[in-house]
């Protein structure tokens, strides 16, 4: 398959996950189920489609080697592969039992069971295959050290007398002559039985001719026939691994690209990872001043705002409360003056005496003891039935997933890839992203000069 194809499939995978997310999202936020069953039918259906786009990412991050979407699918797959394993723990908290029966949602999804096997990712051994490697090294050097240890010492050998000697000698030659004898003698006898066939009749009946190419024949059937259904049923008892059958050469060319796929992802890493750094220091070259220039500006014109509008200039945010990030938050001067403004109340509500809070939380006290009172019985009544039946529980998988889908949906669904062919990173995309590192890193030097033109008079 080419990069085209897998981009396919990564979209019908995203998209069979968007639909998934709408239709379990509302679960969450229902009121406790007391059926059991239809409890049971919610979560496997929920379990069988994530398994299905498990497979399907799992393959894209396998042979996708464009670096930036593999990041957008690792951080989708891992979501997804949580997911798998909290839905898995409801239904074994559910059932009590780490067995499930799925065959009517297997039939209405069109899947075999083979489809329930949650297979390793691939990815996991081959990113640790170097350290794999290593340990093998070192245990075959650990083993080849000992082994030349024990080559060294000698083992002590002991003495036999000669008369045992003499024996052992006799005994093995009188049985190599009893074997020779008996040999002889079974090659005398065979002989003898073909020289008296030959004798009795030179031309075997038909019919017993027939009969006897019938009965070696029937026999070789048998033996085969058998010898096949043995090995059958151990392949079926799992006694014997099964022969791998010998692959065509379509099969052969597609693990060709396979690993040449991974040896582009290795190489597409790397120039990914010198690319992040590269581009970096040309932004802070080429676009760092500017963006420090800009940066002043604004905070300049915020500082003249805000005295037009409140009669003096304003407090500037603390390092605490994010610096100037907080001013542009898509808020008016009037705004933000009203925030420090709230601000200092509440850091002056914190030093008044304890004795108003001690007043204040008993008038809180008897008020909801009155409310409790009025609702009665009938109030308890309704928390117990409520506190009844089973609730999905809150996932902390989830916001990864959607983060993750959204993600895609914003970047990387209505891009166009035609002119990409080799699948590299894309520099645009890296340029924004290292614009904003450094635009944060220059804001903190911005903020620390604006903080002392501030304090001159």
């Amino acid at each position: 398959m080419s990069q085209s194809s897998y981009g396919r499939m990564w979209d019908a995978a995203q998209g069979a996950l968007e639909y998934l997310l709408e239709d379990e999202y509302p679960t969450m936020q229902l009121h406790p189920q007391k059926d059991r069953m239809q409890v049971f039918q919610t979560l496997a259906t929920f379990y069988l489609r994530y398994l299905k786009i498990f497979r399907a990412l799992e393959e894209v991050y396998d042979q996708l080697v464009h670096p930036q979407k593999r990041r957008v699918v690792r951080q989708v797959l891992e979501g997804v592969m949580g997911r798998l394993v909290e839905l898995k723990n409801e239904m074994v908290e559910l059932e009590f039992s780490e067995f499930h029966y799925f065959d009517d949602i297997l039939q209405d999804f069109k899947m075999t069971p083979e489809d329930l096997e949650v297979p390793i990712p691939r990815y996991f051994v081959r990113e640790k295959m170097r350290a794999l490697k290593e340990r093998e090294k070192m245990l075959a050097h650990i083993l080849a050290k000992g082994g030349c240890q024990e080559d060294k010492t000698q083992v002590p050998v002991s003495s036999m007398s000669i008369e045992r000697a003499i024996w052992l000698l006799q005994v093995s030659e009188r049985a190599r002559q009893g074997r020779l004898r008996a040999r002889f003698m079974k090659a005398i006898l065979q002989d003898e039985q073909r020289r008296l066939q030959s004798s009795s009749s030179s031309i075997l009946d038909p019919d017993r001719a027939a009969t006897c190419i019938q009965k070696v024949w029937r026999g070789y059937r048998d033996r085969r026939r058998v010898k096949k259904e043995y090995l059958e049923e151990m392949i079926f008892l799992g006694m014997i691994p099964a022969q791998q059958p010998t692959p065509t050469p379509a099969q052969l060319h597609a693990h060709q690209l396979e690993s040449r796929r991974h040896g582009m992802q290795e190489e597409h890493e790397a120039e990914y990872q010198r690319a992040l750094v590269n581009i970096k220091e040309s932004v802070q070259c080429v676009d760092g001043p500017d963006i420090k220039e800009s940066l002043q500006e604004q905070i300049r014109q915020w500082f003249i705002e805000c005295r037009d509008a409140t009669g003096k200039f304003p407090d500037f945010p603390s390092p605490e409360d994010g610096g100037s990030a907080s001013i542009f938050a898509q808020k008016t001067p009037e705004q933000v003056a009203a925030e420090f403004a709230a601000k200092e109340e509440e850091r002056k509500k914190k030093k008044k005496s304890k004795e108003d809070k001690d007043k204040k939380g008993n008038d809180r006290k008897k008020k909801k003891e009155k409310k409790g009172k009025m609702k009665g019985k009938k109030g308890k009544g309704d928390t117990e039935e409520e506190e009844k039946g089973w609730k999905m529980t809150p996932s902390n998988f989830l916001p990864t997933v959607v983060e993750g889908a959204k993600l895609y949906k914003d970047v990387w669904h209505c891009r166009d890839e035609k002119q990409n062919f080799i699948q590299s990173f894309d520099a645009q995309l890296v340029r924004e992203e290292k614009r904003l590192e450094v635009e944060e890193e220059l804001r903190v030097q911005v903020d620390e000069l604006m903080r002392q033109e501030l304090k001159k008079p």
